[in-house]
């Protein structure tokens, strides 16, 4: 004590009497005098080392001496002489203390050398005495308010990032080994961190957040009263672009946050939750390992229990399995502290509910009671929250949330029915995600919303959005939770409520009102859903399933599920057991059809995929064809029906008349349906529905064989009206009536009357003049049906004048540039043996065409004939 007295006061003497920035000469009077009372003291601590640090001291004053010198170079090798004969020699810590002590200021003025070198080894030379040295914060009094004075001002005086990097590790150093003696110093730490902090070298940063911590560790006492100066700095740096700054920098936070007064943890926390999106793991396993240290250790972590929780439990979602790992862990112990330090209020919860719910999801490991306690108790706050992350503008942060929700309902469990109603509401808004991922997470969650709220809950808020959508231009949203949440119910608590499910998705408001493809993909999802879940108990509600994939035009895989639950072996069997209903439940609306109608692709899927079972419901079918078809109804409906009915009767055998009935209703069909659909009337619909009811007409001798007094007795209303669809506009129209005056002249050409056939030819003849080859040919085939009905009933005698003016028109097509027509032509000339001989006028051909038809005519001779011109021969 008397030695540290009197050392005291020379140092006293000197400071008053003499400033630090003295010659010299003043030095080395002070280092001599300190030498003197330093051998004195260690002659009476030890007699080990007797005056070794005099000794040492002696040996440095020449080298204390040459630190002044203005050659660089000469200071540079001084320092490096201190540096040999001091800390490289290893001596013992009291021989360094009493060194340090004399060198120190010394050493400190070297680090305003202008030279960088010998800025760096003060810089080391300090760095190792404080390390060596058994009471290091005996310096602690000149260095930190040097070290403030160089690196704590709002202009850092050291140019060099490599010696702010070293001196800030000496700094760390310091922490370390003075601890609390640092308290009286607190502010000039504060100062020095603030700026290396945000110092434009990245090590430099991270070793002060090194320091930081290390600060904060071992000062808690007092170092909350200074922390709320570093958050600034430190979320100004939480951003840098080097991945292993920003996990320093969020370390140090979090033991700023931790030792400080609570009260910054709202100006961390957004910045924690970006780094959660961060690309490195090492920066997202740091703000695990902080956040899940507030909920430990946090004092006021009870009023953050809601805006930390979602922070640590979105580490249980991370692609990085250790990540994943450290955050159950953490989530683990909080749960557990939690539940411990709330004992008494979960007592009949520890006691009576220990065992999972009935229908837990298999292959998941359930939460602890605390985890499932704390996020329970803090649902009311977090839902809001998620629903506005989830609309984020940024892609990453609404797929983190979706996880996240899924996460929450698995704690919440059974008490999300409380927050049922907003849940759904940030539900729908996240399936109308551009984002795949966003949906599939959001659908996972909703699954989970179906395991544990109990059906009545659910079904009445969802299905009353399905009836009548919140949002008009995404009308799906609700049956896309709706299919997701029935995914996840258990089929025991489902069963009752299916009837009601399926009266709502079979409901014209429901599966009728809406055309866009995503709507009736979810439609068709509900329906699968439901036959997953309920299988054989979807057996009564199996016709209005029957009628939802009749809508939406269902694939064949969904009818073969539904012919599994129905226990059935095909989907003909199904719509057998349920064809009675649906005619009937299409008849009901069928006065209101149209084109766009649902119900008029409804009962094209129900005739089309029923196959051979349309044919026993013929007597039902009728009525809604004859109500569908008549001229007053919409003509696109009536033209899309017709072509479908076409289809049909070319494969009659298995489809209209499977069972021989459509045959029994083909002349009614044939006078209420098709006859009034071929009445002319102007207009392009008109006439391309025209061509539809030409191409019934002409299938329907294929379906069913219609009888031939049928069809005399409706001759003078069939005729008409195919004689004047021979001069429709369209190609396809003419043709068509061509072949089915052809098919009425084959099936009752001989038993017409000859007024009949007499306004028949005409208008074939017409024909042969056509613009379409495929008309021409198919009216020549007609003419000869015509003259093949020739028989004894045609007087040719009366009606000469008709067959001359047929065979004269027929012979000028002999003079036809196409070869195939002239062969067809003297073809049906030929045909003339049916008839008494003409008296011809003109031939107007070549020879052989002539010749031809001379050697064929019988009954006349060739020498009757006399040539006019090379190429023509008149007849007498």
């Amino acid at each position: 004590m008397k030695e540290t007295s009197v050392r005291s006061k020379v140092e006293t003497f000197f400071n008053k009497v003499l400033p630090f920035e003295a010659e010299v000469e003043t030095e080395q009077a002070f280092v001599w005098l300190v030498a003197t009372t330093t051998t004195t003291k260690m002659a009476t601590t030890t007699s080990l080392e007797p005056h070794v640090s005099s000794e040492v001291l002696r040996g440095l004053a020449r080298h204390l001496n040459c630190l002044g010198e203005a050659n660089k170079s000469t200071r540079k090798r001084a320092l490096e002489c201190i540096k040999r004969e001091t800390v490289d020699k290893k001596l013992s810590g009291v021989v360094l203390q009493e060194l340090f002590s004399a060198l120190l200021k010394p050493l400190l003025k070297c680090l305003s050398d202008p030279t960088e070198r010998c800025r760096e080894i003060a810089i080391t030379l300090i760095s190792e005495f404080v390390r060596c040295v058994p009471e290091p914060q005996e310096s602690l009094p000149y260095l930190m308010p040097c070290l403030a004075q160089r690196f704590g001002e709002k202009e850092i005086l050291e140019p060099a990032e490599e010696l702010r990097l070293s001196a800030t590790e000496m700094l760390t150093l310091t922490v370390e080994v003075c601890g609390k003696q640092l308290a009286p110093y607190l502010n000039e730490m504060i100062n020095i961190l603030q700026r290396t902090l945000v110092d434009p070298f990245p090590d430099v940063k991270r070793e002060s957040c090194k320091c930081t911590v290390n600060l904060a560790n071992s000062l808690p006492e007092h170092f909350h009263m200074q922390a709320e100066s570093l958050v600034k700095p430190l979320m100004q740096t939480i951003a840098h672009q080097h991945s292993k700054v920003r996990a320093s920098v969020i370390e140090a936070a979090g033991a700023v946050i931790l030792h400080g007064t609570g009260k910054n943890v709202d100006d961390v926390l957004s910045h924690l939750a970006q780094r959660l999106f961060d690309d490195s793991p090492q920066v997202r396993k740091a703000v695990t390992v902080v956040v899940g240290d507030w909920l430990l250790n946090l004092r006021d972590r009870y009023s953050y229990f809601h805006k930390l929780t979602p922070l640590l439990l979105s580490g249980l979602t991370d692609e990085i399995p250790e990540i994943r790992l450290l955050a159950a862990d953490l989530w683990q112990q909080v749960g557990a502290q939690w539940e411990k330090e709330n004992e008494d209020d979960l007592k009949d919860k520890l006691d009576f509910l220990l065992s999972p719910p009935p229908f837990y999801p298999a292959g998941v490991e359930r939460p602890g009671l605390g985890c499932r306690e704390l996020v329970a108790r803090n649902l009311y706050r977090l839902v809001p929250a998620i629903g506005r992350d989830l609309s984020d503008w940024l892609v990453a942060t609404r797929v983190r949330t979706s996880q996240l929700l899924s996460v929450l309902l698995l704690h919440a469990e059974e008490r999300a029915t409380q927050h049922l109603q907003p849940l759904l509401a940030l539900l729908y808004r996240a399936c109308a995600d551009s984002e795949k991922e966003v949906v599939r997470n959001c659908l996972a969650a909703a699954k989970l919303l179906g395991t544990f709220v109990p059906p009545e809950v659910f079904l009445h808020l969802l299905l009353d959005d399905v009836k009548a959508p919140s949002c008009a231009s995404r009308p799906w949203r609700a049956l896309m939770v709706l299919q997701a949440v029935l995914g996840g119910c258990p089929r025991a608590l489902l069963a009752p409520h299916l009837p009601q499910i399926a009266g709502t998705l079979a409901q014209p408001d429901v599966c009728q009102e809406y055309q866009q493809l995503a709507y009736l993909e979810q439609l068709l999802a509900c329906v699968d859903a439901l036959l997953r879940q309920g299988h054989s108990d979807c057996r009564p509600v199996s016709l209005q399933l029957l009628q939802v994939l009749v809508t939406v035009q269902s694939l064949s895989a969904d009818v073969q599920r539904l012919c599994e639950v129905q226990g059935l072996g095909s989907a003909t069997e199904l719509y057998r057991q349920h064809m009675a209903q649906l005619l009937a439940w299409l008849s009901a609306s069928v006065n209101a059809w149209s084109a766009f109608s649902p119900q008029r692709l409804q009962m094209h899927i129900v005739v089309v995929q029923s196959g051979p079972v349309i044919g026993e419901f013929v007597k039902q079918l009728m009525p809604l064809l004859n109500t569908c078809l008549q001229p007053e109804r919409d003509r696109e409906m009536r033209m899309n029906v017709l072509t479908m009915l076409a289809k049909l009767l070319l494969d009659g055998g298995k489809t209209l008349d499977s069972q021989g009935l459509f045959r029994e209703e083909s002349e009614k069909f044939l006078v209420d349906v098709l006859l009034p659909n071929l009445v002319w009337r102007a207009g392009r619909t008109v006439a391309a529905l025209r061509t539809s009811a030409l191409s019934c007409l002409l299938a329907l001798p294929a379906c069913c064989s219609v009888l031939c007094c049928q069809l005399l007795c409706l001759e003078e209303r069939l005729s008409p009206q195919l004689l004047s669809s021979l001069d429709e506009d369209s190609p396809m129209g003419r043709l068509l009536a061509c072949r089915c005056l052809s098919t009425l002249l084959r099936r009752v050409g001989s038993s017409l009357r000859e007024e009949a056939l007499n306004k028949i030819y005409p208008e074939l003849v017409k024909r042969l003049d056509d613009s379409s080859e495929d008309v021409r040919g198919e009216a020549l085939r007609a003419l000869g049906l015509w003259l093949s009905s020739l028989g004894g009933n045609y007087d040719s005698e009366l009606c000469a004048s008709h067959l001359q003016f047929l065979f004269q028109q027929l012979l000028l097509h002999l003079d036809d540039p196409d070869g195939a027509v002239q062969n067809q032509v003297l073809g049906e000339e030929k045909l003339h043996h049916c008839i008494p001989p003409l008296k011809y006028r003109n031939l107007h051909n070549q020879s052989k065409w002539s010749d031809c038809m001379l050697r064929h005519v019988g009954g006349l001779n060739v020498s009757q004939f006399t040539l006019i011109g090379p190429q023509h021969r008149k007849i007498d």
